[in-house]
């Protein structure tokens, strides 16, 4: 059995480690492979464990958060474990290392466009890749097709997978950012800080953001895809709003990418499955999707090994479904909770007020330090959870009181 996986991000990256490792004859797909996709580049510390990364791919250890209200009020959030940190790391570098892993261990990694997918006629038929390949030489490279009997879309937003099985489209977000070398001794305050900004000025229905990376620091904002005339006037608002700790900066690099909003109406069809963005995985709220990119990789690959025998048959649509239910089981929560917050939180400066208040309580910040690093809805106990919900509503009504 062949599976071509067509996307060597961390979903594309992740699906062919565990196919190669089960010995399925992997093909991974990869247009540019130094390829920088622009991100915030957060990763949660349950992601390093999970997926064996060296410390070498984490650039800054965040043990800080500052939380930046429309009228400037700041809290300071902060882990009491030493040993807890969100992971900041480049997208160049962190895919990298997943993308060669994963040809170490016996995928096939091409340097190539996929271009169009011919689907079987039957059943039993292969799906037909014509692709580029781009280390033949010339700017459009060299045309190849090669015959496989399960695909893996992992080629982000504009999947080409997900066009060719007609998997329905997606609202999305647009993100937009620089990268910023600044001083040194500006650089000193973000030693393990990060910054997030909300409010009109910076986004109308996300926030905005200060990442630290290696030798730069990630200034973005990202607004619905209805908004995206405005982007550039909405980083301008977060450089603004930001002024004195960038000051004397250089922009090294811009960058902007579409962020999808929710799954695709279709992510299973035929032989094929979609993951990552290409599935729509990112979260709302925090508009998170490196774990979720790498996790969905590996439940999709550990459901063909598993259907496939290890490769002797070819599994169905029913067999990869399977990956489908069990990812909505364990995450569908998840993407709930957060979608509420977006609502709740970001439709107006009022709101974003009782947002970053809210922010200020001990209870709440456990409860979503502990979500966002280990990746579950962390349940807590009756009285707390009556505490939080008593004091969200008190900080919207008092948010809407003083709202002009």
């Amino acid at each position: 059995m062949r599976v071509a996986v067509v996307g060597g991000g961390p979903a594309g990256s992740s699906a062919a480690e565990t196919l190669a490792k089960a010995g399925i004859e992997t093909y991974l797909f990869e247009r540019k492979l130094d390829n920088a996709k622009p991100c915030g580049g957060a990763i949660p510390l349950c992601m390093v464990s999970e997926f064996d990364l060296p410390p070498q791919i984490i650039d800054r250890r965040v043990r800080k958060m500052k939380m930046i209200s429309p009228s400037n009020v700041e809290v300071d959030i902060a882990l009491d474990n030493q040993d807890e940190y969100i992971g900041m790391c480049r997208r160049e570098i962190l895919d990298g290392f997943l993308r060669n892993r994963a040809a170490e261990l016996g995928a096939n990694l091409i340097n190539g466009r996929v271009l169009h997918i011919d689907l079987p006629k039957t059943s039993t038929d292969p799906y037909v890749l014509h692709y580029a390949d781009m280390s033949a030489g010339g700017p459009e490279g060299v045309m190849r097709q090669l015959e496989v009997d399960v695909i893996v879309g992992a080629d982000g937003a504009n999947s080409v997978v997900a066009k060719a099985i007609d998997a329905g489209d997606y609202n999305y977000a647009i993100a937009f950012q620089e990268r910023i070398r600044i001083p040194a001794d500006k650089m000193s305050y973000y030693e393990e800080l990060a910054e997030m900004y909300v409010g009109d000025d910076v986004s109308p229905d996300f926030y905005a953001w200060v990442f630290p990376k290696y030798d730069h620091v990630a200034v973005g904002t990202g607004t619905m895809h209805a908004n995206q005339r405005q982007i550039k006037q909405l980083q301008t608002g977060i450089r603004k709003r930001a002024q004195e700790r960038i000051a004397g900066g250089e922009v090294i690099k811009i960058e902007a990418h579409p962020i999808p909003e929710h799954p695709r109406p279709r992510r299973v069809v035929g032989r094929v499955a979609l993951v990552g963005d290409a599935a729509g995985y990112v979260t709302k709220s925090s508009g998170e999707g490196i774990y979720f990119a790498a996790k969905s990789g590996r439940m999709c690959a550990e459901t063909i090994v598993e259907y496939s025998k290890n490769g002797q048959r070819i599994p169905t649509e029913n067999d990869l479904k399977v990956y489908l239910k069990r990812w909505d089981r364990k995450y569908g929560l998840t993407y709930t909770v957060l979608d509420i917050l977006q609502r709740v939180f970001y439709n107006s400066n009022a709101s974003r007020e009782a947002f970053v208040e809210m922010c200020a309580d001990r209870d709440v910040q456990k409860l979503t330090f502990d979500s966002y690093l280990y990746k579950t809805v962390v349940p807590a106990n009756p009285l707390v959870q009556l505490k939080i919900t008593l004091k969200t509503i008190g900080s919207l009504l008092r948010g809407n009181a003083i709202a002009p």
